[in-house]
């Protein structure tokens, strides 16, 4: 196919120009403007009210501007955020805002520029010699933002402010180089599949290249559906372009006249904005006839039911064919049968978001990211227990120690690291020692984790590592399509196994059966789901053996998760006399004050264990304890007697 590059080159440098014009007013010497964290962590912090104030403070003071809305920083411990861009000053980002503060923010700053609130001011997005960078902060200063290089800096309802940016650059570059080149230069580049398994993308689009057979499709795997994992929805949220740039890109490349973006349904904000791409690139001759080059491609987004085995490729198929989303047997793989039985690629937002970005710079500079044998970044969503959570992007090769202590913070309230669960719910739990891993595909592998889709949950010293099994284990197995029989049973196996330790009720044969269930469910199942599904468990046993043990042996859950191996106390000697703050938390009124020495006894006959109690004593007083084994539970003095409603004394 010859392309018209001539007039694709014209028509771009038309759009960017316009863009160039738009964004001047932006960020021009003299324009005020503000940009609202309004990803869906910045909107569940309250993101909205604090747009709505600023809005109306800047109409009552007069002040000449715009409000927007942007995405997300990767800070979303710090949400809200804005980015604020005043003339005389460097673009300055706040957090933690509320309409109060954003109303002040207005009559103290962009007023008057007198009081930049510099409380809270996170710190400046450009060099400059007033206020202390974001660049110099562990959390911005060690990453390496390269696919989160436009999120948070520009509205993502916007394509010209995307184009401003250098959205497209590399498509163009794309068009002028052509198919062959094109891969050529992603294999250069050594990316490999971001959603988990880490396959060679530049070898998998070349077998759905050379396949004969007509029309070939691409699809976006935006199915992201573990526990933690929030990476693709963000960038979907964030920087939508760069991923449609990055589908055309490699239908360009693979030959494919369509595509399509499996997202989940429970992403309405992602499902919004990207839709709203897709029409603004319609619109801007992105899509379609491709700048007028004669090359041809048009996306379609598809809403996933929420099953989490439609993440699996093939079962993500037969849920777009309309059916229920099952595994397929393969080979035949997706580039040779796919997609209504034609050759279809199928990659993961991110993967696809870095193609732009490759075209437009260069394999080399994608390489030179990496730390030893990796290539590019790694983009990782924190939660748990870390102090600063949220989205981290870090040269591949980094170490865990590096992702969770030097970048996020460490642990919350300088609490004891116990684990880290990487690589979802079918990923491992590392222990401390294994904190100098890198986070490389193969490194992680060997480790007993994987890379997965980049979820990273990190556990403290009040985390049960056999809870935690059955945690990810339960989620699986809940999961599981069914159509295997060893992914079916075999889990609802070792989940009932693992609930009768967590009961106290396991014997040391059960770590024995664990092990076994493990490698037949590994060996027997036909996806991804099902042969690493036992991963949590086994890594379980590898790391924190002892804590099965534990339980199994003394009944004793040493992080006083377990209920049924677990009691709550009050301190006699720590109990305020005078304090009824747990008595009335209690919702099943088991907490009673001892007649003769006026302190709180709970009645463990009626305690549900919801640690109501726990939380609701005083700081200073802090006389509620956990107490695991139960044997070594103190002997408490008897309830008075209640009385019944036959009882009460007739009125």
């Amino acid at each position: 196919m010859k392309l018209d590059l001539q007039r694709a080159r014209k028509r771009f440098e038309a759009l960017v120009e316009q863009a160039r014009q738009r964004w001047q007013q932006l960020d021009g010497e003299q324009a005020i403007s503000v940009w609202v964290g309004s990803a869906t962590c910045g909107l569940a912090a309250g993101a909205r009210e604090v747009e709505q104030a600023l809005r109306e403070a800047m109409e009552q003071h007069q002040v000449p501007g715009q409000v927007m809305r942007t995405g997300c920083l990767g800070h979303c411990y710090a949400e809200p955020m804005v980015l604020v861009r005043r003339p005389g000053f460097p673009s300055l980002v706040y957090h933690h805002l509320n309409p109060a503060l954003a109303q002040a923010l207005v009559k103290n700053f962009l007023a008057s520029g007198e009081d930049p609130l510099l409380e809270y001011l996170l710190g400046a997005a450009e060099p400059n010699d007033m206020f202390p960078r974001l660049e110099d902060l562990p959390r911005f200063g060690q990453e390496t933002r390269w696919l989160l290089g436009r999120a948070g800096r520009h509205d993502p309802d916007d394509i010209f402010q995307a184009l401003a940016l250098g959205a497209y650059r590399g498509l163009l570059r794309a068009l002028e180089a052509g198919p062959q080149a094109i891969i050529d230069t992603i294999e250069q580049a050594g990316l490999r599949g971001l959603g988990g398994a880490g396959f060679p993308t530049a070898r998998k689009w070349r077998l759905c290249r050379d396949n004969p057979r007509q029309p070939h499709l691409l699809v976006c795997n935006a199915d992201e559906g573990d526990p933690g994992a929030y990476m693709d929805r963000t960038l979907l949220e964030s920087d939508p372009h760069a991923v449609l740039e990055g589908m055309i890109i490699a239908a360009l490349a693979t030959g494919a006249e369509h595509g399509y973006v499996y997202v989940r349904a429970e992403y309405p904000l992602a499902v919004e904005r990207l839709q709203r791409a897709v029409q603004q690139a319609r619109q801007q001759e992105l899509l379609g006839d491709v700048l007028g080059s004669g090359f041809s491609f048009d996306v379609e987004i598809v809403r996933g039911a929420g099953a989490f085995v439609c993440g699996e490729e093939t079962a993500m198929m037969e849920s777009l064919e309309g059916r229920r989303g099952m595994p397929r047997v393969r080979p035949p793989y997706p580039v040779e049968w796919g997609l209504h039985g034609l050759p279809t690629v199928i990659d993961n937002v991110k993967t696809l978001a870095n193609t732009g970005r490759i075209m437009d710079r260069g394999a080399e500079e994608f390489r030179k990211l990496g730390i030893g044998e990796g290539n590019g970044t790694a983009l990782f969503a924190l939660a748990g227990k870390v102090a600063n959570a949220g989205l981290v992007e870090v040269p591949m090769g980094s170490t865990l120690r590096q992702v969770i202590f030097d970048i996020c913070g460490g642990i919350q309230e300088g609490r004891q690291f116990k684990a880290v669960q990487i690589g979802g719910p079918s990923g491992g739990c590392l222990p401390e020692s294994l904190l100098d891993t890198p986070v490389d595909f193969d490194k992680l592998r060997q480790a007993g984790a994987m890379m997965g889709s980049g979820g990273m949950v990190v556990l403290d010293e009040q985390n049960c590592m056999v809870e935690t099994a059955r945690f990810f284990l339960e989620f699986t197995q809940a999961e599981s399509c069914g159509k295997c029989t060893f992914c079916r049973i075999g889990t609802r196996h070792m989940l009932d196994i693992l609930e009768r330790i967590v009961r106290g009720e396991g014997v040391l044969e059960d770590l024995d059966r664990l092990e076994r269930l493990a490698v037949d469910i590994q060996q027997g199942s036909l996806c991804n789901l099902g042969r690493t599904a036992p991963n949590p468990v086994l890594s379980a046993l590898r790391y924190f053996r002892e804590e099965f043990i534990e339980h199994i042996e003394q009944k004793k859950c040493r992080a006083g998760v377990c209920n049924e191996l677990t009691a709550y106390y009050i301190l006699p000697e720590k109990c305020a006399r005078g304090c009824d703050a747990c008595v009335g938390s209690c919702p099943v009124e088991a907490i009673f004050t001892s007649p003769k020495r006026r302190i709180k006894v709970i009645d463990q006959s009626l305690c549900t264990k919801c640690d109501s109690c726990r939380q609701a004593c005083p700081e200073e007083y802090d006389a509620v304890v956990k107490i695991s084994p139960l044997s070594e539970l103190p002997k408490s003095e008897p309830p008075p007697e209640r009385k019944t409603a036959d009882q009460e004394p007739s009125s």
